[in-house]
């Protein structure tokens, strides 16, 4: 039986989900969205008015609900707080090594964990003894850390698998999940007699070349081990028997979606979702306001995923952190507009609400309303099947390598990505692809 790789699911995000965090502490927190603020946690100073800090940041599922917080922050400090937002389909890290290159300062930024935080160490300002620190969800914690200190805060917590229209799965006749390859393959036949097309796919280099991919790599008994012995030539993916039945996975879905996959931006591939065009989508609960705001009755759920033998599984992690940049005039300024968007009620309750976000912090309770079905499903799917829960292991891909490892990162992923569109594309055999998978790690590797 597999470990859950990153135990967020049966500690802090499953008792965030179903039970709002029930084991705070401080008993700060007894309301439905952010309940009541002891004081405990909120700035000692006031910030300073006639300032500016400005946040350069990924996820554009909050860019709206963020600057509407940042208005808010505004009017009750006289500071005021730029957001640029830079995601979907753009290449967020290239963009943010570029504005730090023209020596443009972002007060606040993101970053991913582990290898993928490496180029923004020396710039990250240590947060360990922020008041809020104390109520980071443990796992969340090592992602973003360097000999032991705090250099960010973790957004939230985030899962995926195949999120599915529960309505078009009972039109086609499905009353059981599938457990295994074949009976999903049996699923998406029943899909398809229905009229129904099974998957929502798109082309970008993200959603397959990280999402796709790590449900092989998680799928493996240690993954990071895994992933050490391909990056030092003890192993390829063409040769492992994963991901030869992770490619049967790939086809099936690769097979069974819209025409138009390799143009489908991200956009557009959940907005067609949302409309109720197509049964199954590989994203997970961060999608859930862009679908609400197309159809916020949508009967979703998450279903696990399929590979080997017949416990599926869904995918958990910690997607982004924010990052105060010591290298600002304004950095103390930053650090306390963190504070205020986590320990404030309006920054609390635009995280559980607004943003629709699992919290991080165990000082703030989830909204299970606002969070939706789909990290509903999954937490009741945690609590029944804790060892069906695996990690994200993308980050883990440059792991023991230098910084500029680190750096060459997204070129890394993108290289994967290209491989998955034209293997989408009809343009490679399967083993064309794991070979492209296997040559992009060596390129890097020798660098």
């Amino acid at each position: 039986m597999k470990k859950m790789t990153m135990a967020l699911a049966s500690a802090a995000l499953v008792a965030g989900l179903a039970s709002g965090c029930g084991n705070n502490d401080n008993g700060a927190n007894t309301g439905t969205n952010a309940g009541t603020n002891t004081g405990e946690n909120t700035a000692t100073e006031a910030p300073k008015k006639d300032v500016t800090i400005k946040i350069f940041q990924f996820k554009v599922e909050i860019a709206d609900a963020l600057q509407k917080l940042a208005t808010e922050y505004e009017k009750e400090t006289g500071v005021k707080v730029e957001v640029e937002t830079h995601g979907g389909g753009e290449d967020y890290s290239a963009l943010l090594k570029a504005e730090l290159a023209a020596g443009e300062e972002p007060e606040i930024f993101n970053s991913s964990g582990w290898a993928g935080f490496d180029p923004y160490v020396d710039r990250a300002a240590d947060l360990t003894n922020e008041a809020w620190a104390k109520d980071l969800v443990e796992a969340s914690k090592a992602q973003i850390s360097r000999d032991g200190k705090l250099l960010g805060m973790p957004m939230n917590l985030e899962a995926y698998g195949f999120t599915y229209n529960k309505d078009l799965f009972a039109e086609a006749g499905i009353t059981e999940l599938p457990k295994t390859v074949d009976e999903l393959a049996a699923s998406v036949e029943k899909l398809k007699a229905a009229g129904i097309t099974p998957f929502a796919l798109t082309s970008e280099w993200w959603s397959m070349g990280i999402h796709t991919l790590n449900i092989a790599l998680a799928n493996h008994e240690d993954p990071a081990a895994f992933i050490a012995d391909v990056k030092e030539g003890k192993a390829t993916l063409k040769d492992d028997p994963t991901m030869k039945e992770w490619i049967k996975l790939v086809d099936i879905m690769f097979a069974n979606g819209q025409d138009n996959a390799l143009t489908t931006d991200y956009n557009t591939q959940v907005a067609e979702f949302a409309a109720g065009k197509y049964a199954i989508i590989q994203h997970g609960n961060w999608i859930q306001g862009m679908i609400d705001e197309v159809d916020p009755d949508l009967n979703l759920g998450m279903m696990p995923v399929p590979l080997l033998g017949d416990k599926p599984n869904v995918f958990t992690g910690v997607p982004n952190n924010w990052i105060v940049n010591s290298k600002s005039d304004q950095a103390e300024e930053a650090k306390k507009f963190l504070e205020w968007m986590v320990t404030s009620e309006t920054g609390k309750r635009y995280i559980s609400t607004d943003f629709k976000f699992v919290p991080a912090l165990t000082s703030i309770e989830a909204n299970a309303e606002a969070i939706g079905d789909i990290a509903g499903d999954f937490a009741s799917f945690s609590q029944a099947s804790p060892d069906q829960v695996l990690g994200w292991h993308w980050d883990h891909l440059p792991d023991g390598i230098t910084q500029q490892w680190g750096a060459a990162m997204q070129e890394y992923l993108g290289k994967w990505g290209a491989a998955m569109q034209e293997y989408l594309g009809k343009q490679i055999s399967a083993d064309d692809l794991l070979g492209k998978l296997d040559k992009s790690v060596q390129d890097i590797v020798k660098k």
